[in-house]
């Protein structure tokens, strides 16, 4: 063991730890929910420190041998090492004092064997009065939360993209099957499954789009604001140079914000990022949902395609395979939707100058982008690519429809279909069949009034019908 001091004493730490007193605090005070800060936060806040290092460099308040040391300790933490030295409970009170001291401890402690000195020398080399140095938790925290949250935006627009590319694919391979269009649940008029894998794609290329507009409102940091965004305890020269070499090391499009204030006590802009991440969950809830149901029974249901066989539905039923990516992707959506309310309801209870809640808003918001990402990727290769259609199936759902009822009413009326429909009813056949039987129109015929081809144009012609007897003509 080794000790480790603050204002509040003296605390043992294990010898061989990198982090010190402030996180065993932390440790003591947040053992709530068992889940760590999530890790690209973590290298967000390396980047930060590393940024602040260099700028106060520059600024001439810390020497090259010292600053060098701090940004190699915080290129390691960024690449994802140490990160057993990070055990702080996601969920922390202070406005994220405790993981920004977490990683002012680990960076010094690492910098200080990169030099060859021993953890815990902070005479030489100290978290707060180096690392830390012209810093507060309050512009760190909301500056790495930015930084954490374009680096995932970024990753989640390549899988949303992905995604959009799958679903096109199954756009054209099954643009020559009709099927029956369905409102409420009940038959409605024909159309072909390249239509309705079509209106997914478009749905999440409006989603791409919003996820590459939306990273504009959180690219201005509040870094160099420091307590409450003036500035107060940092001088001019490190303020203008932060955000510079944060957007040099990170190769992100940060920027100081015109309005530290602001941008310090105010997170609706995360708000803005968590509702596109919201439209983008419903989207994705809404097209697992109908998969399902185009895959369901597949005997006793609608069944017009086939979803990929993954494993074993069943510990009773041999044979059950069930829909479990578009049920997993459902579950994640819908996980989305619910940090999006916290998200809300954070940034509205934020108080003053900061918002004391911002760590809980951080793990909902990050998660969210996380489970988007990974979601989306999973649908995308190993559910949507392996999508096959049932052209029996579709065919025959559709002979059995009122699909071609529909079809007629532009050339014989509404009347005069239903009245048909009703005698093909009684007569126990098809509408085609009725048709045919009594004169109007050829079964073969009926069969181009359905053609894929036909169902792609926008709107009728008249030479449509050019097959079609009116009835008393």
């Amino acid at each position: 063991m080794r000790q480790d001091t603050d204002a509040l004493g003296a605390t043992a730490l294990p010898e061989g730890s990198l982090y010190g007193v402030h996180t065993a605090r932390a440790l003591a005070n947040f053992p709530v929910s068992g889940q760590s800060v999530a890790p690209e936060l973590l290298s967000a806040f390396a980047w930060v420190k590393a940024a602040c290092a260099l700028a106060n460099q520059d600024a001439g308040h810390l020497d090259a041998a010292r600053t060098s040391a701090i940004v190699a300790a915080c290129r390691e933490i960024a690449a994802g090492r140490h990160t057993e030295q990070f055990p702080v409970d996601a969920l922390q009170g202070g406005a994220g004092t405790s993981t920004n001291m977490n990683v002012n401890e680990v960076v010094a402690n690492r910098a200080l064997q990169l030099m060859g000195r021993q953890p815990g020398d902070h005479e030489f080399l100290s978290p707060l009065g180096h690392v830390n140095l012209h810093q507060s938790t309050n512009d760190t925290y909301p500056t790495a939360l930015r930084v954490a949250a374009l680096t995932l935006l970024k990753d989640l627009e390549t899988a949303a993209s992905r995604l959009q590319d799958a679903l096109q694919a199954k756009e054209a391979a099954f643009a020559h099957v009709v099927k029956v269009g369905r409102t409420e649940l009940m038959d409605a008029v024909p159309m072909t499954l390249g239509m309705t894998f079509g209106a997914f794609a478009e749905a999440v290329a409006r989603d791409r789009w919003r996820i590459f507009k939306c990273r504009e409102r959180i690219k201005q940091v509040p870094l160099g604001g420091t307590a409450v965004g003036t500035g107060l305890g940092a001088p001019r020269a490190f303020i203008f140079k932060a955000a510079e070499h944060l957007r040099h090391l990170t190769g992100l499009p940060v920027s100081r914000a015109e309005n530290l204030v602001d941008a310090t006590a105010n997170a609706d802009c995360f708000v803005e990022v968590s509702g596109i991440l919201s439209a983008f969950a419903a989207n994705l809830l809404k097209i697992a949902s109908d998969l399902r149901l185009l895959a369901s029974g597949p005997h006793t249901g609608i069944g017009e395609i086939r979803l990929p066989a993954l494993q074993a539905g069943s510990s009773i039923m041999p044979g059950k395979v069930n829909p479990v990516i578009p049920e997993c992707v459902g579950q994640a959506a819908l996980t989305v939707m619910g940090n999006h309310q916290t998200v809300t309801l954070v940034a509205g209870l934020g108080q003053l100058e900061i918002n004391q809640y911002l760590p809980l808003l951080a793990h909902k918001l990050l998660e969210s982008i996380r489970l988007l990402r990974d979601a989306s990727t999973l649908f995308a290769d190993k559910c949507v690519a392996g999508i096959e259609a049932d052209e029996t199936r579709c065919r025959e759902l559709v002979e059995k429809s009122q699909a071609l009822a529909t079809v007629l009413v532009p050339a014989l009326g509404y009347e005069t279909v239903a009245r048909l429909m009703a005698e093909a009813q009684a007569a126990g056949r098809s509408l085609a069949a009725h048709l045919d039987a009594v004169g109007l129109l050829p079964q073969a015929e009926a069969a181009t009034l359905l053609a894929p081809k036909r169902m792609r144009k926008l709107g009728f012609e008249e030479e449509d019908y050019k097959s079609l007897r009116r009835p008393g003509a």
